[in-house]
């Protein structure tokens, strides 16, 4: 479907007539400086992200900078060939000592947590302002549709920052007792840890929103800023509700950003060349830096630790 559909954006005469004039307006010294720039967030990016991988497994194991720096490239690199990401957390996992890799990756699972979070709750509203501004719903229907958003932000805020409470809820049902020991790692995140792995989501997401920003204003300079960012903001919260595989990923983050951003421009080429250039430089470039790493995992690890 997203094939089809990017296939016929592609052979519209004039969606490549206006994409060609939009490419012949650019200034190449000005692209090559916002896809340096780009790059180098890509970088800050996952480098926020190996910050807040050392802090989650701390009560783990005590690893380095650089090494927390290889395992989310080497985690990258799995991810792409794995639905939803979920080889991200085998690949991670893996440079930590073979005893303690089950924690890992509890610990791992509240760092995306505190990512979903940032995600779905201004996802959330950012979906409800869309829908008040370009939906033109019934006043009763809008106050429902934010009452919806308020109880789903509030109860992932509110889960986030009770994780522990999985840990006690496990220990309840009979059947998942045994596994209360591993789960017992989220007991160890006080509220100040949470917040700090809170922080570190917030940061990243500016960081890619800011991404996503650069580009589309490089290409449609003409787009509102406000309006920009509420769908980026809706186009992260559609992703991480939609099953993918990274490494073919583009075509429906193609048609999701050119369905919501068909509201605001006709430059739909445009708005796929830009998701496009995000998805190779956030996912696939730093899944082929750490293909470098994948040759350093211990997969079995040392049984005596």
């Amino acid at each position: 479907m997203a094939t089809v559909f990017i296939y016929r954006q592609l052979t519209n005469n004039r969606n490549l007539r206006d994409f060609r004039e939009l490419i012949h307006q650019l200034s190449i010294r000005e692209v090559k400086a916002v896809l340096a720039v780009i790059f180098l967030m890509m970088l800050l990016n996952w480098f926020l992200e190996a910050l807040k991988w050392k802090f989650l497994v701390k009560n783990i194991e005590r690893i380095t900078i650089w090494k927390s720096v290889e395992s989310v490239f080497c985690g990258l690199t799995w991810a792409v060939f794995t639905p939803n990401r979920i080889g991200e957390y085998g690949g991670r996992i893996m440079f930590l000592r073979s005893r303690k890799r089950v924690f890992g990756a509890i610990a791992m699972g509240v760092g995306a947590v505190g990512q979903m979070v940032i995600t779905n709750v201004i996802g959330a509203w950012a979906m409800f302002w869309f829908l008040a501004k370009f939906m033109h719903l019934d006043i009763s229907l809008l106050y429902g549709v934010g009452f919806l958003a308020a109880v789903f932000s509030g109860f992932f805020i509110l889960f986030f920052f009770n994780i522990r409470w999985v840990d006690s809820l496990i220990g309840g049902i009979s059947f998942l007792k045994p596994l209360r020991k591993f789960f017992s790692i989220l007991a160890k995140y006080r509220l100040k840890d949470l917040f700090k792995v809170f922080g570190y989501s917030a940061a990243r997401f500016v960081v890619f929103t800011f991404q996503y920003y650069l580009i589309i204003h490089l290409l449609i300079p003409e787009i509102n800023g406000f309006e920009m960012c509420g769908m980026i903001f809706i186009l992260f919260f559609i992703q991480s509700a939609l099953p993918s595989l990274d490494l073919l990923d583009v075509g429906v983050r193609g048609m999701t950003a050119t369905y919501f951003f068909g509201y605001i421009t006709n430059q739909h080429v445009a708005v796929m060349a830009a998701t496009s250039c995000i998805w190779f430089v956030n996912l696939i470039l730093p899944a082929v830096l750490g293909s470098v790493f994948v040759f350093k995992l211990n997969f079995f690890g040392n049984n005596n630790q």
